[in-house]
């Protein structure tokens, strides 16, 4: 229901929780009757011009508690389409929930004599706030007139209409089995009113001094040469009723008008007495008759700098500087390291080598000299500084004395320059470097950035779109300092051909020229023969691939192989040097402990590449997997990654620490999408769509068996890892019937049609698509499904040929031909097999008839058509079975898609992990409506 279309008005209760929050038509119109639901529906004077000018009118509401209303308001601060007085109540929520959440509550006793919390003590921000939100309340939202049967309509004040919500905020969420411990009495704790007049004169002394009364505040003045003749602290007083009055101490003892109470000096010095037993130098004041000034000798101004200042802050009391001393001194470590830069600079940082750290003063960010340093290190707490005065806190003095850290690892060194911080006794501070690795820093930080010019290699019969130049100087910016980089374009950005313009560049270049191995799956062999055969018609190329493979006679030029071969002839590949090795569809080689990912290690280059639309597709160790091929060292060892990044990262969810690796590996991974501003704007638009399908009756008695007999066998699996065995059969075998009866009972030779409303849905579909002479690819996980639906279009005279892992690779490229020159409209892919790798832009349409775990994946499936080369519209289908859990999944996949998204996560083992209850929760069958 949308709420923010109706107007909101408040009724303040006794006690504040028994408060009324009504939403009404602004039109006056009666409320929907779906409002029954959500509270009272009654009718309510309000104050609105609903016939011209303003009067009473008696309008319908639906009136709820504070305690339900709160949470419907909230959840309006991120609609735009809302009435002003909605969004004003809606903030007012907000500001009540920030208050509770910081603290801030005290008992009370109302004036009925009932046990209420209320907001307070107040800082100055909040009462400005609170004062803010009342002059921009709408006369909508306070539309409840004071007296209903007055000849002169009045609204309530605005201000007192805001601190009574805010109260009856602070009056609804305390309201726990904690707060006799904090009151002292168990009748602070349920919504219904208790009588407690009996604690009147207990709340107001828990109040004084905290909620009324005066608090301490402290100007520091300078009375001639700030070096010799020290600062005053001049005592002032702060209203806490009213935060923002504030008078020097002096006008009360002169009797000058303060406007703060006739008790002001007496309760001046109770504010004395309070705020010495956070700060002791204040205590001196206590013998004077009237506590005016203090004059503060250089161990007070040491220990204000040192921390004092911040208790002080935290018992509510300011300290105000004088405006001529500055406090612009910082602190920063600054990692040395020699003019020039190395002849191999990746090799450098894989050495042993250590670089210096050391402590760096700075000034309004500029860093001091080693003569500065010293003066601060012996200098008073004042001290004059480039024609300023300026405090030292004690411990930029120290730093200024001790000034030598430990060295730092190069690689580790390197890091922190990126990362632009380190932790230092366990607290962040800000890094620079100086020398070769400041440049280097400069130089790579941002990998789509830099100054270098770059025109198109000589040899390259094509043409560079201008981000993929941008990438071309990143590749041969970081291969010519011996770095690997992840080149993480999404699929169809034209990988292939910025990789071969990379090789024309380094052939040019006898340091760097050499044979580019390319290491890919072996569907893409084909692809790749014929983009370098295209573009770079005269470098050789050859397969090492088949029985007759061989590296004889190379020289020059790029050998193909698959990840299969490859792991085979580890040794024979091994022993040749290579100028570039180049690792296609990275993600294959993920996993750091599989023979696969141990050859490819094992294969010497000048320079590594990896190519990946998924640098992270479960969790972080596979990012780590790959850039340690790429540039080895650059992340550490995998323990020290896992607990330095992957843990606070995936575990804790440390977003701070998200930014810091990301800041790390951002110059050695270039990770750009088809949406990124400049990218491809040739491209046509995309649209996705999801088809809510019904499930038939034999499914959904299906689908209900196979939720009781397995979540049963869950119940009373004797072990975890046979729990999570059963958890995978289970997932596995409803998105088996979501998908067809036939696919779950294993029947190749049944029944189809009739059986499944995806796959009516799906005839639907293609029938539309091949009346407009379209083309579409049809995904599915399961090579058994595809299998079922080659089988039904085969039967319906649907032209229709499908592509699975055991699928030659001869014939998947003449499979690839065919529906490019549209012999064949319907391709059905089995996901895994084909969602990499191919260039299918004859589709038009995709149809995900299942869906994966992985949004990352499904992405790069539907990229199989929406790449560059496509000239039309794509539109993507997703069936999806209403009820069920695939209707549920949507919500996962999405929360995935955020650690990919900013570091450059699991699938359906993250699920095996889910109690009994959640499980069950999630793959039930639920009534559609």
């Amino acid at each position: 229901m949308l709420l923010g279309r109706f107007a909101v008005v408040f009724e303040p209760g006794d006690p504040p929780r028994a408060g009324t929050v009504s939403f009404y038509d602004p039109t006056g119109d009666a409320v929907p009757d779906e409002f029954d639901e959500l509270g009272e529906v009654r009718e309510l004077e309000l104050a609105l011009p609903l016939d011209g000018p303003v009067a009473a009118w008696q309008v319908q509401v639906c009136a709820m508690p504070v305690a339900d209303a709160v949470r419907h308001l909230v959840a309006l601060r991120d609609e735009t389409d809302v009435t002003p007085a909605a969004a004003f109540w809606s903030a007012v929520a907000v500001t009540g929930l920030h208050l509770v959440a910081r603290g801030r509550l005290l008992p009370g006793v109302t004036p009925d004599g009932h046990d209420a919390w209320r907001v307070g003590p107040f800082d100055v921000a909040d009462v400005q706030r609170i004062r803010a939100l009342a002059a921009a309340m709408p006369a909508e939202a306070r539309a409840v007139p004071v007296d209903p049967f007055a000849e002169t309509i009045v609204l309530p004040d605005a201000e007192d209409l805001v601190r009574a919500f805010l109260d009856a905020v602070a009056d609804t969420l305390p309201r726990i089995p904690a707060a006799p411990w904090l009151t002292g009495d168990d009748r602070f704790t349920g919504l219904d009113p208790e009588p407690v007049e009996e604690l009147r004169e207990w709340a107001q002394e828990v109040s004084a001094g905290v909620d009324t009364g005066l608090r301490v505040a402290l100007r520091l003045e300078g009375r001639g040469d700030f070096e010799t003749t020290g600062l005053t602290a001049v005592v002032r007083m702060r209203s806490l009723a009213d935060p923002t009055l504030v008078s020097d101490a002096a006008a009360l003892w002169e009797g000058d008008e303060h406007g703060l109470g006739e008790q002001a000096t007496f309760e001046a010095m109770l504010a004395v007495r309070r705020a010495a037993t956070v700060w002791q130098p204040l205590g001196r004041l206590l013998d004077e008759a009237a506590p005016v000034e203090l004059e503060l000798l250089d161990e007070d101004l040491i220990d204000l700098l040192g921390g004092a200042e911040r208790r002080l802050a935290g018992a509510g009391i300011d300290v105000e500087w004088p405006p001529q001393i500055s406090r612009e001194l910082n602190a920063r470590v600054l990692i040395g390291s020699p003019p020039e830069q190395p002849a191999d600079p990746a090799g450098f940082f894989r050495s042993a080598a250590l670089l210096p750290q050391s402590w760096q003063l700075t000034f309004a960010g500029e860093a001091l000299t080693d003569a500065e340093m010293d003066l601060v290190a012996k200098s008073r707490p004042i001290v004059a500084l480039r024609g300023q005065w300026v405090a030292v806190e004690p411990e930029l003095a120290r730093k200024a004395r001790e000034r030598q850290l430990r060295p730092l690892k190069a690689y580790d060194a390197l890091a922190a320059t990126l990362i632009a911080s380190t932790e230092v006794d366990d607290e962040r501070v800000e890094v620079v470097a100086d020398g070769w690795l400041g440049a280097l820093r400069e130089r790579i930080a941002e990998p789509d950035g830099g100054p270098e010019p770059l025109a198109p290699p000589t040899g390259l019969d094509g043409t560079l779109r201008e981000y993929q130049l941008r990438g071309l100087r990143w590749l041969d910016r970081m291969t010519s300092l011996g770095f690997g980089g992840c080149l993480a374009d999404d699929m169809g950005l034209g990988k292939t051909i910025t990789v071969i313009s990379l090789h024309l560049r380094r052939r040019a270049d006898p340091a760097l020229a050499g044979p580019t191995l390319v290491v890919c799956p072996a569907s893409v062999l084909g692809n790749w023969e014929r983009e370098i055969r295209r573009f770079a018609p005269d470098v050789p190329v050859r397969r090492f691939h088949g029985a007759a493979r061989s590296l004889d006679g190379l020289a020059d030029g790029f050998v193909l192989t698959s990840y299969g071969t490859m792991r085979l002839d580890a040794a024979v590949l091994g022993g040749q040097r290579w100028g570039m090795v180049v690792a296609d569809e990275a993600q294959y080689v993920k996993n750091r402990l599989s023979g696969t990912a141990k050859a490819l290690r094992e294969i010497p280059a000048g320079a590594r590449l990896a190519l990946t639309g998924t640098p992270v597709e479960n969790n972080l160790s596979e990012l780590w997997t790959i850039l340690d091929w790429t540039t080895p060292g650059l992340l550490d060892k995998v323990g020290t990654f896992r607990a330095r990044w992957a843990r606070p990262i995936e575990v804790d969810r440390d977003t701070s620490g998200v930014d810091r690796l990301a800041r790390l590996v951002r110059p050695f991974l270039l990770r750009r999408r088809k949406s990124d501003p400049g990218i491809a704007p040739e491209l046509p638009p995309k649209t996705v769509t999801d088809h809510l399908i019904s499930l038939t009756d034999e499914q959904a008695t299906l689908y209900r068996r196979v939720v009781d007999e397995v979540m049963g066998e869950i119940r009373t699996s004797p072990t975890s890892i046979a729990r999570r065995g059963l958890v995978l059969k289970l997932l596995v075998g409803l998105k088996q019937v979501c998908n067809h009866p036939a696919h779950y009972l294993k029947e190749p030779h049944g029944k189809l049609s009739g059986r499944s409303e995806k796959l009516q849905r799906l005839d639907d579909l293609l029938e539309t698509i091949l009346a407009e002479d379209g083309g579409a690819l049809v995904f599915t996980q399961y090579v058994q499904m595809a299998r079922l639906l080659e089988r039904h279009l085969a039967e319906r005279g649907v032209p229709a040929q499908l592509l699975h892992g055991g699928t030659p690779v001869p014939q998947r490229e003449e499979m690839v031909r065919r529906f490019q020159a549209g012999a064949v409209p319907v391709f059905l892919l089995s996901l895994k097999a084909a969602g990499t790798g191919l260039n299918l832009t004859r589709a038009d349409h995709v149809i995900h008839y299942d869906r994966w775990w992985n949004p990352a994946v499904e992405e790069q499936a539907t990229d199989r058509a929406y790449r560059i080369g496509q000239t039309k519209p794509v539109q993507v289908h997703r069936l999806i079975a209403q009820g069920t859990l695939e209707d549920r999944i949507a919500a996962l996949l999405e929360s995935k898609r955020e650690l990919a998204d900013a570091v450059l996560s699991g699938g359906e083992t993250a699920l095996t992990e889910l109690s009994d209850a959640e499980l069950f929760r999630l793959v039930q069958l639920r009534e559609e409506g």
